[in-house]
């Protein structure tokens, strides 16, 4: 993805392609599996009929349902798992819903997701028990935030959809109603509510009618704002920066202000700054002004470790601005790797070290710790919930010092290694793409590869919806591109849609996934 994200979140959104150097062709965003010990009823579905046998139950009970999508791979969704659903709060918080859990490697998830426009691990959706969607919870808060922000959304009775429609009129909402706007899973919306191109000036104008006495809100829905707006792809407004900046520069003056926002600040640092200062001058000084505000807004509150390393990634970034240089001075490396080590030290938990050591390892290569990022990955790798994952960092490090040997034997034992049909769909197609990427001229490589993954697909409509259907389409892409009018090479391709349009045919003629299969590779051509 373009846009910054912690650490963990934007490897579990890039974790499908080789991690730390493709992360632009994947989907973000985004539990590891609830597994049988924990004290919240799930009601693990799949399918739709799963899904409407849930939302049965909360009609029947008269509970809202909040629907989980997660992945037992994703470093986010550990997280989540380690500090916020074994919570006790938690677990008595859950007896007032019904919890569903929908694990995107089951077979049917992925149709599931289409359902209720979910892409990202995590996703975290509270419904009305009639079906209706009520707000998409954030998971980048402290649990504790989390908490106040799940009751709100629990005691509302207007789903954020009208409360946006009633903010922009101007009309009357409560304070609770105003934070319910402020911690929404903007970045999961999945344009539910708001249109991405929309995103920038719809919460700005909600900023605009926030109540005088309610300024923590309003600063939080103007830094989303400039977030959404530093991430845009379109020539931006220089009176538009201009003001963004003034209001950035008012909010990193006030120390109450910047610690009431010190995950904000933590996430977007990165494109925040570049986007209010495109001079390298500016952008030296505001990164030394951002990083200054953040440190006293970090030591202001306890950060569990996954922010300490989200953190981290967003300093190095800011000392990368302000020192105008892209290799940290020695006395910088030395302290990230310090930290580094005593965070990774202190988690002890399997879950939480899911999310803090991937992470952590992306840190020590942003800093120009690439050996050390390998033996941090390394160790893990025995211990590791999902270690497949792990290794498509030791592929990154390894493409990142010309190993292309190195970083094929490593994106392709990820892929080996990789569980459950969506993962080893994405992590295959990532394979596919590293071979075309980085030996082009061995097409027997090629079509061993694509093949592959072509061979292992399930036969099933399901199979061709979301994540899915987007890994394909993108190595059909790259395929179509490799080929370009090489005869040889068209061979290779034409070969292989041969072999998809065989697995398509096995599916019923009306089926919606046969149509999206028998699309991929005429999608890629049009491409």
């Amino acid at each position: 993805m373009s846009k910054k994200v912690p650490a963990r979140l934007r490897l579990a959104a890039a974790a499908a392609a080789v991690l730390f150097a493709t992360a632009g062709a994947l989907d973000v965003a985004v539990a590891a599996a609830p597994d049988s010990k924990s004290a919240i009823a799930w009601q693990v579905a799949s399918t739709d009929a799963e899904v409407d046998r849930a939302f049965a139950l909360a009609r029947q009970t008269g509970k809202p349902v909040f629907l989980y999508w997660g992945a037992v791979w994703c470093p986010p969704c550990n997280q989540v798992k380690a500090t916020l659903f074994s919570r006790p709060d938690f677990v008595e918080r859950s007896r007032a819903f019904i919890p569903v859990y929908v694990d995107g490697d089951k077979p049917g998830a992925q149709k599931v997701a289409a359902r209720f426009k979910v892409t990202g691990y995590p996703t975290m959706v509270l419904f009305r028990a009639d079906g209706s969607e009520v707000t998409r919870l954030p998971g980048e808060v402290d649990p504790e935030r989390y908490l106040l922000t799940l009751s709100s959304g629990l005691d509302s009775q207007v789903p954020v959809r009208e409360l946006v429609q009633r903010a922009i009129a101007h009309k009357t909402l409560t304070p609770e109603q105003w934070r319910l706007l402020a911690f929404y899973s903007w970045d999961t919306d999945e344009q539910q509510v708001v249109k991405t191109a929309e995103l920038g000036s719809r919460l700005s104008e909600l900023a605009a009618a926030v109540p005088p006495d309610l300024s923590t809100v309003k600063d939080r829905l103007n830094l989303k704002a400039i977030a959404a707006r530093a991430r845009a792809e379109n020539k931006p407004d220089q009176a538009k920066v201009d003001a963004d900046r003034a209001m950035v520069d008012s909010l990193l003056a006030s120390s109450e202000a910047a610690r009431a926002q010190s995950d904000l600040l933590i996430l977007y640092a990165e494109p925040i700054v570049k986007y209010l200062a495109r001079a390298l001058e500016a952008r030296a000084a505001l990164a030394s002004i951002w990083d200054g505000a953040m440190e006293k807004a970090m030591a202001a509150r306890p950060l569990s470790r996954a922010e300490q390393i989200d953190a981290l990634d967003s300093r190095v970034a800011l000392w990368k601005f302000a020192d105008r240089t892209e290799k940290l001075a020695p006395q910088r490396a030395q302290s990230v790797y310090t930290d580094v080590q005593r965070v990774v030290a202190q988690t002890t938990d399997r879950y939480e070290r899911q999310a803090v050591v991937p992470s952590a390892a992306h840190v020590l290569t942003s800093a120009g710790l690439v050996q050390e990022s390998d033996a941090l990955l390394k160790t893990e790798l025995p211990r590791a919930v999902a270690p497949y994952y792990h290794m498509l960092g030791l592929a990154a490090n390894a493409k990142a010092r010309g190993d292309k040997a190195g970083a094929l034997q490593w994106s392709e034992q990820a892929w080996r290694k990789s569980e459950g049909p969506a993962t080893r769909l994405q992590w295959g197609t990532s394979y596919v793409r590293s071979v075309i990427q980085l030996t082009p001229d061995d097409s027997t490589r090629v079509a061993a590869a694509a093949g592959a993954v072509i061979a292992d697909l399930e036969p099933r409509g399901e199979t061709f919806f979301e994540r899915n259907q987007r890994s394909l389409q993108r190595m059909a892409t790259e395929l179509a591109k490799w080929q370009g009018n090489d005869p040889a090479r068209e061979k290779v391709v034409v070969g292989l849609r041969k072999q998809l349009t065989r697995t398509c045919s096995k599916l019923p003629a009306k089926d919606a996934g046969r149509t999206n299969c028998e699309s991929v590779f005429a999608s890629a051509t049009q491409s």
